[in-house]
Parts: structure tokens; C-alpha cells; sequence
């Protein structure tokens, strides 16, 4: 991994250069006669179920962003028609994004926020202030990624290459609850590619190759994808990506160390259609990653990481029979971390306190498997002129934690023990005319254990959705107003339960293992509208809004808390070192409130998207005192404009992100960022991709990462520049 050693004056001027190109490209295309309006163009990617391929005729201005199909909804909603707070990314907006990690993917998504810190790869998922522990339920392709491992910083982590990814879809809120026990906060499902997405109607094969450069860490990404039809019940795909970063510069002009990293992924799915109304999707997605932790800016740890995923999907829908819509999926996940350190290190033996030498070469190890099943069906029916959508359903996920290697090692303050968690649920969808009501109602049971401690629990969360669309004129059709009442449980995680010992290094204090910890159980009241309407200018564009204001209080909400050995109810013993203890304990509760914004216009000559997000948030503890939240991110407003050319070959465009500091944060600002972003199809098989992050070179932190032992400055002006080509027949 080699240092960037580039002057500024030269990353500054190529920063001007290409954006005054983009400037002159911009300004040359609009002195071309206006592309005829059309039906609206898809500012996102293509259609992602078979049910949106077979829809031969759409009215205008059914195809932007919001109108996409949740792969993730149960009922084959799309985002604009959802009761709840959902969002859509899909493959042309990951292409846009030319996305290097998991955070410019979700880029703009309203409520959401990624924490990287300095190990770029290693992403934790924050929706609506809350993050870490299973509070947000990651998965791909149906698969949960319940990876942990202690330290500052993020906790839980997954590890998922953006070039795999076909789309993202992000529903915030309890109202997840449906898709697995614990998501108090939400749920983001990854889904890979797909052989039918890559080939054209008429291709049996079709092969593809891509190349990027990044500026900013002299960072190569390479990655090459196949696919074959054998006939039109069975295609295959393939994919593998290597990229290759050096530390970047942050903003200020610094590298940043340990910032760099090396990675291999693959992918290989498999379809079957067994039937004309059944699918069998098979796959696995692995990932080879390799980075430097530092210390104090020099080399501490090595680390070596390995993920499998592997699922099994199968779905069968008969028309002829309302009844059935059912969906099996079984996935088993495991992620090794290996963490070998370079150098001698000074550090505290966990077990008495007193110091010790860590030999260069010690060993760590953290093996994270998870084994999951998701089962459920929809039975579609009508009662006096009621339609119903009742979807019913379990799921188990259990984790093995085994956490090993040199005594003294980091792996010690990661527990080593078993969780499993399942629940089941029903829920009804009521439609009406202009009146939906969904009700639903889950059971949530866990346990976990070493070999040392047990703890179990259960309980019941309800959901009530009430949506209205009073309106019938032409302008006020598609204007729709929801409310709703939703409740969500999430048991404590094994480290929160059981981490003992002494702190390892510059300063000694104990860790308290609690298992007399309580679960947390989440309780959102949300309002929110969605608003549809088509040919507003021009014919074929399309607005599309959704808008929602939530109050959250998530009771008995479990956080890190300080006890000093000084205070005889504490718990806390005196012993080597600073006279404290560190303990997850319950608070009463965590309140958190906000607003949410999301809204796209897409019309023959162009795209433009506005999203915004205010959250705040705070915890009580059982005593009344009041505390600022620290997993609070910042506020947000993300503007987008792109513009199509040349046929829709070229497009050209730009995003402006105000970022607004959380407070009682003591290290985060204020900020913009402006990116700029180019795509030109050359030809049937070449396309030429271009994107600035960050153009003006802002310098500016993350405030999740403001928990972390030093502050870390994000990345500076960012040019990228790829081509991709092509082949099939």
C-alpha cells in the first residue's frame, strides 16, 4: 500500500481542470437544440423485478426512482407507494456514484449514515441516530450480516463490495420488524447482480471488463463480469473485482495513515425456474480484504479478513391461486478476521491489569458465523368490497461467536458465545378506495449464552398504519397521507452482555460483563405523504415526494457508561490502574425525533432530486438525567442535477450536500461537498464514466467517528475516471 506523493498544486489544478471541462461540456451540450420529451427516463438503473419487465405499457413518468419495485417489500410495493419511510438505490445511481465503499452508495438516502473511520472497507449502517449491535438489520441477498468486533469506533461492521450490487432499498423505522428481530432502527438489503439484468433479451452470453483509476490514493479497481443463458429457464452470472488504495489525502492536505487497503471479490448467482411461476436463486458472494491499523500514525496491526455468504431464495406465485406467494430463504454467513500485530506492543494482561509485552507476530482472531431462515407468504383475498394483502411468516438467525489467539490479544474483549434469535408475525393490508390500514403483530424470542452466563427473553410488538387519499382532482390524485404507531424489540448482543477484563492499552480499567441487561424495545409514532403526479411541465415528466416526521423512544436503550470504584453501589473494584469500571448498562430511554424528505423530477431533458434529513436525539436514565446521544449523526440536504445529451449518451451533472452539525458533538462542523459527475455510451460496447468527490477539497470529519481515540479526516478532492466495455452475442 504506497503513500500519495503528489503535491497540491497539482491536485488542485487537475480539480480546476476538469471542472472547468465539465464546465465547458455542459455549456456546449446546452447550446444543442432540446431533446424532444419523452417518457420518462429512469434516473435510476433497470427494472428490478420480473413483475415491473413484464409491464409491456407504463403511463408516463412511471419509471423514476421512487416508482421502482422494493426487492425487498413483501408485498411488491414500490417506495412511492409504501406506507412507511422507504427509499430505492439502483444500478445506474450506483454507476453515477462510481461507489468505492458502502457510505458514497447510500449517498443522500434521508436518515441514513455510514461509519468507516480509517478502515475504509469495514462500514457500520446509521438510520435515525441508531447503529451497532443488530439495531440495523444489514443484509445480502437475504442473508444477515451480524459481524462484531470491540474496539473504538464502529462495532458491528459488514463487508460488501458496491461493484456486486445490483440495488439498495432502506426502510427506516420499527416498521422493519417484518424482515427480522432487532431492526428497532431499520433495515438496508444489498441485492447482487443478476444474470437477467446483464444480458439483453436476444444475448445467450454476454461478457463485460471494467477499469477505474481514482486520484486520491492512486486507487485501481478492476472488475470483470460474465454471464450465459443455457435456455430461458436457467442463466448464470459471475463477477469478480480487485482494487488496489493507497492512503488518501484528506482535505487539509494530509495523508491520512492506514487509510489504504486491498481487496479481491467475487460473486456467482444462479437462477432456476423450475416453473413458469417458481424461482430458485442460488448464490455467493466472498471477499478477500487486507488494510494496516495504525497507531499514533504508525503501522500497529496487519489484518487479513475473509467473508462467505451463501443463500438459497425460492419463490412461487400462481396467479390462479390468491393464496399463494411464498418465499423460502436460507443463507449461512461467515466473516474471519485474522489481526497480527507488527510491532512489540505495551499492554495490560485482561486478566490481572499488569503490564505486559505483546510480541510482534501475536495472533488474533474473530470468527463471526450466522445461520439464518426466512420463510413467509401472502394470501391476497376480498371481504365486502375490502381487499386484504395478509402476509404471515417466521425467521431465526443464530450467531457463533468464537474470538481467540495470543492471551492479551485485541480478541479478548470481543466475547466468544452463541445467540439465536427468531420470531414470528402476521400482518394485514386493508385497501379500500381511498382508505389503507395495516395491522400486524410480531413475536420476538432470544437467547444467548457462554460458558458462564444464559439469558433469555420475549415479547409481542404491534403495528398500525392508517393511509388516506381524500383527493380526486386531476392535480391532488396522487396525494397521500399516512400515519403510524409501530413497536420493535431488539435483545442485547453478546458484547454488550458478557465483555470482561482490563482494558488493553494506555490505561488499565475493567470491563463488567452485565447479563442482567434488559432488552431494548423500540416505540415510533410517524407521520408521513406521498405525493405522485405526471405531466406537470412538459409531457412524460413525473414528480414523485415522500415527506415524514417521527418521534422515537427506544426504552431500556442500552450505552457504555463509566462507573467509578469510588462509588460503593457502582460495582466497581479498585484494583492496577484508574480507579473505573466500563459497563453496558439500560438507560430509561433514548429519544429521538426528526424529519425526513425525499423527491425526485425526471423529464426527457433531465433528473433533479432534493433530499433532507433532521435528526435529534438524546438519552434519559432512569434517575432523569439527560444526556446527548452521540450516535446522532449530521443533519442533511442533498441536492441533485443531471442533465441528458446527445440522445441520452451523455449525461452530465452535479450534487451539493450540506452537512449540519449534531449537537453536544464535539468535533464535528458544519460543511458542503460538491460533486460533479459525467457518463458518456460511446458506443453499444464502450462507456466512459468520470465523478469529482469532494471538488473543493473541503477538509471535514464524520461526527460518528467522534467517539473514536483521534479525529479522522474524510477524503479530499477525489477524481475518478473509468471505462467499461462490453461484449455479448
Amino acid at each position: 500500500m504506497g503513500l500519495v506523493n503528489w503535491g497540491r498544486p497539482t491536485d488542485r489544478s487537475m480539480a480546476k481542470g476538469m471542472a472547468a471541462l465539465l464546465a465547458g461540456a455542459a455549456a456546449i451540450a446546452l447550446g444543442m437544440p432540446a431533446a424532444k420529451a419523452q417518457q420518462a427516463t429512469q434516473p435510476a438503473a433497470d427494472q428490478q423485478t420480473d413483475q415491473a419487465k413484464k409491464t409491456d405499457e407504463k403511463p408516463a413518468g412511471d419509471s423514476t426512482l421512487l416508482d421502482k419495485i422494493l426487492v425487498i417489500s413483501r408485498t411488491g410495493e414500490t417506495a412511492i407507494q409504501s406506507l412507511a419511510s422507504a427509499s430505492h438505490v439502483d444500478r445506474e445511481q450506483l454507476d453515477r456514484r462510481m461507489a468505492t465503499t458502502p457510505n458514497e452508495m447510500l449517498l443522500g438516502v434521508p436518515g441514513v449514515a455510514v461509519q468507516a473511520d480509517a478502515r475504509r472497507v469495514s462500514s457500520s449502517i446509521n438510520i435515525r441516530g441508531l447503529q451497532d449491535f443488530g439495531r440495523v438489520a444489514v443484509i445480502v441477498d437475504g442473508a444477515r450480516q451480524d459481524f462484531q468486533r470491540s474496539d473504538h469506533g464502529t462495532q458491528s461492521t459488514f463487508y460488501v463490495d458496491p461493484e456486486l450490487i445490483k440495488s439498495v432499498d432502506v426502510i427506516r423505522g420499527p416498521v422493519a420488524n417484518t424482515y427480522g428481530s432487532g431492526a428497532i432502527g431499520g433495515v438496508v438489503f444489498f441485492d447482487t447482480k443478476d444474470a437477467e439484468d446483464f444480458l439483453k433479451p436476444e444475448e445467450s452470453w454476454a461478457a463485460s471488463v471494467t477499469g477505474r483509476y481514482e486520484s486520491n490514493g492512486k486507487g485501481w479497481t478492476t472488475s470483470a463480469s460474465g454471464a450465459y443463458r443455457f435456455n430461458e429457464n436457467w442463466d448464470v452470472l459471475g463477477n469478480i473485482v480487485y482494487r488496489d488504495y493507497g492512503d488518501y489525502k484528506n482535505g487539509g492536505g494530509d495523508t491520512v495513515a492506514g487509510t489504504g487497503f486491498d481487496v479481491l471479490s467475487g460473486l456467482l448467482k444462479t437462477t432456476i425456474r423450475p416453473s413458469e411461476n417458481s424461482e430458485l436463486k442460488l448464490g455467493w458472494v466472498g471477499s478477500s480484504d487486507g488494510w494496516t491499523e495504525t497507531s499514533s500514525g504508525v503501522p500497529a496491526n496487519d489484518v487479513d479478513l475473509k467473508s462467505n455468504t451463501f443463500t438459497a431464495r425460492y419463490n412461487i406465485t400462481d396467479d390462479a391461486k390468491s393464496w399463494l406467494d411464498l418465499h423460502i430463504n436460507a443463507s449461512y454467513n461467515k466473516t474471519n478476521l485474522d489481526l497480527t500485530t507488527l510491532v512489540p506492543q505495551n499492554r495490560f494482561d485482561p486478566s490481572t491489569g499488569l503490564p505486559v509485552v505483546l510480541p510482534a507476530g501475536s495472533l488474533s482472531t474473530f470468527d463471526v458465523g450466522t445461520t439464518g431462515i426466512d420463510i413467509w407468504n401472502t394470501s391476497r383475498f376480498e371481504t365486502a368490497g375490502i381487499a386484504h394483502e395478509l402476509t404471515y411468516g417466521g425467521d431465526w438467525v443464530g450467531d457463533d461467536v468464537e474470538t481467540g489467539g495470543t492471551a492479551g490479544g485485541d480478541s479478548f474483549y470481543t466475547p466468544s458465545g452463541k445467540r439465536n434469535v427468531s420470531g414470528a408475525y402476521i400482518q394485514d393490508k386493508l385497501t379500500w378506495e381511498w382508505l389503507e390500514i395495516i395491522a400486524g403483530l410480531r413475536y420476538d424470542n432470544y437467547s444467548l449464552k457462554d460458558s458462564d452466563h444464559e439469558t433469555s427473553g420475549d415479547r409481542l410488538s404491534p403495528r398500525i398504519t392508517v393511509g388516506v387519499s381524500p383527493f380526486e382532482s386531476a392535480a391532488l390524485a396522487g396525494l397521500q397521507f399516512y400515519g403510524t404507531y409501530a413497536e420493535g424489540y431488539r435483545s442485547p448482543s453478546l458484547t454488550e452482555t458478557l465483555i470482561s477484563g482490563n482494558h488493553p492499552a494506555g490505561v488499565t480499567f475493567p470491563f463488567l460483563p452485565n447479563p442482567n441487561l434488559k432488552p431494548e424495545t423500540g416505540k415510533t409514532v410517524e407521520f408521513g405523504v406521498n405525493y405522485k403526479q405526471n405531466d406537470i411541465l412538459e409531457a412524460g415528466d413525473a414528480l414523485r415526494l415522500k415527506a415524514a416526521y417521527f418521534n422515537s423512544n427506544v426504552e431500556d436503550y442500552i450505552d457504555g457508561v463509566t462507573l467509578s470504584a469510588f462509588d460503593p453501589t457502582s460495582g466497581c473494584p479498585f484494583g492496577p490502574g484508574i480507579p473505573i469500571c466500563f459497563q453496558y448498562q439500560n438507560f430509561a430511554k433514548a429519544k429521538i425525533n426528526g424529519f425526513e424528505l425525499e423527491s425526485v423530477y425526471d423529464a426527457g431533458w433531465g433528473f433533479a432530486g432534493l433530499s433532507a434529513s433532521i435528526i435529534n436525539g438524546h438519552t434519559i436514565s432512569y434517575e432523569g438525567e439527560r444526556a446527548d446521544l452521540a450516535s446522532i449523526p449530521s443533519s442533511q440536504v442533498t441536492a441533485q442535477l443531471g442533465l441528458r445529451f446527445l440522445e441520452d449518451k451523455l449525461i452530465v451533472g452535479g450534487e451539493v450536500q450540506y452537512n449540519g452539525k449534531p449537537r453536544g458533538n464535539p468535533v464535528a462542523k458544519d460543511y458542503t461537498l460538491v460533486n460533479a459527475f459525467a457518463s458518456y455510451q460511446a458506443t453499444d460496447n464502450l462507456k466512459v464514466d468520470f465523478r469529482a468527490d469532494n471538488l473543493f477539497d473541503v477538509k471535514y470529519t464524520n461526527p460518528l467517528n467522534g467517539s473514536t481515540t483521534a479525529v479522522l479526516y474524510e477524503p479530499g478532492v477525489t477524481l475518478k475516471l473509468a471505462a467499461t466495455m462490453r461484449f455479448g452475442g
